[in-house]
């Protein structure tokens, strides 16, 4: 993957330079605090301090599509009589697939199906259930986790809408569950083959466009759920996503010498998909951090001191003076500077 050095990282660079034209020009006369005139001639310019909101960001190279396939396997038994297309949208209550010409049936929710189901039962699986068929226009019985004989009298109308045997009990693997609608991404076999419980019958996605992008730990900051990114599209074209999911993948290496390797799997999301693509290569921009209304000057205007830290060269009428800064954000090649007497429109030396 290739990656951008952070402008923090070119940051460091920038001021070795403007460290060395410092100390080379003969470094710091004798001071008198951090007021101490500067003999130095190595300044040849001028810069202002600036009051402004500095963006560490850092680009790294994505994908866009549906996010991760996940293989749907059948809990059932039988000959594969139906599949859907690929890059189909399956819906609650439309078929997954066909095992001896009966469907299995797309339902939503976060707990998947577990048990078989029918008059007596009760709990949160029951609840679930019912909440769907309602959803489908089942009626004449209360959604509230206990299957009774209206419940079942419901599901025998919902069976004889499908094809199914009237039996006012839903079998194991007759239904599954997913948080919303899916994609199918591929087939796993072919129509005619025989399935047994536990066979792939298909790998499915999300049906929203996301993009992913693969950083490694020491990039860990940037994945932030939550946070919002631009994406760069093939035309050029920048629209904004942000950070709905974040994981962890580990590459075992195959030489028992090596360490194994650890990366950050990030998922973005839009709230306006990019139209037109399936599938692209795209930039990410992260925002690394941010810091508001904060004064800051050129990165190579920063000067070594011989005691440690950085120093500023302040020029003004009566000639120019060394000042001792603290320094924060390095962003744009400008970086965070806090001092003593350090206003906005105050001239700095930039050296050579």
């Amino acid at each position: 993957m290739s990656r951008k050095w952070t402008t923090a990282a070119v940051a460091v660079v920038l001021v070795t330079g403007g460290a060395a034209a410092f100390l080379l020009a003969g470094g710091l006369p004798e001071t008198e605090g951090n007021g101490a005139r500067a003999s130095s001639t190595a300044t040849t310019a001028t810069a202002d301090i600036t009051r402004q909101t500095l963006i560490d960001k850092e680009r790294h190279d994505g994908s866009l599509g549906y996010g991760d396939a996940v293989g749907l396997a059948t809990r059932l038994s039988g000959t594969v009589t139906w599949l859907p297309a690929e890059s189909a949208t399956i819906k609650r209550g439309k078929p997954l697939y066909r095992l001896d010409n009966d469907p299995v049936v797309l339902l939503y929710g976060t707990l998947p199906a577990y048990r078989a189901l029918s008059p007596g039962l009760d709990g949160p699986d029951v609840k679930q259930f019912e909440r769907n068929l309602w959803a489908l226009g089942y009626r004449g019985f209360t959604v509230d986790g206990d299957y009774t004989s209206s419940t079942a009298a419901a599901v025998e109308d919902w069976q004889e809408d499908l094809g199914l045997d009237e039996t006012g009990t839903v079998e194991l693997g007759r239904i599954v569950y997913a948080t919303g609608a899916i994609r199918v991404a591929d087939r796993s076999v072919e129509v005619g083959a025989t399935a047994q419980p536990g066979t792939e019958l298909l790998t499915t996605t999300g049906t929203g466009r996301v993009a992913t992008v693969e950083l490694e730990m020491s990039d860990q900051r940037l994945a932030k759920k939550g946070t919002k990114v631009d994406v760069t599209l093939p035309d050029g074209k920048a629209v904004t996503g942000h950070i709905i999911d974040v994981g962890t993948t580990i590459e075992t290496a195959d030489n028992p010498a090596e360490e194994d390797r650890t990366t950050i799997n990030v998922t973005i999301g839009f709230d306006q998909a990019p139209q037109g693509l399936e599938e692209a290569s795209v930039g990410v921009q992260f925002v690394a951090s941010q810091r508001e209304n904060v004064l800051t000057v050129p990165v190579n205007a920063l000067l070594a001191l011989a005691e440690g830290g950085y120093g500023l060269q302040i020029v003004d009428g009566a000639g120019s003076r060394i000042v001792a800064v603290e320094t924060g954000l390095f962003a744009d090649g400008r970086v965070e500077i806090t001092g003593d007497g350090l206003t906005e429109g105050t001239k700095v030396g930039v050296p050579a």
